[in-house]
């Protein structure tokens, strides 16, 4: 369960940050889905610490 709510925060952070970013050029988009996924890792690590533990 932990790896499925990773993945998901992860997946999910990551568009937004695409999103985000698309409108500026590819190489932001890149960037800032880069730092949604990082946000994603720690928004999933800390729902698996907090609901899941």
């Amino acid at each position: 369960m932990k790896k499925l709510i990773l993945l998901i925060t992860i997946t999910i952070f990551s568009w937004i940050g695409w999103w985000v970013g698309e409108h500026m050029g590819i190489m932001t988009a890149y960037v800032i889905s880069f730092i949604g996924s990082l946000f994603g890792v720690y928004v999933g690590v800390r729902i698996n610490q907090e609901y899941l533990s």
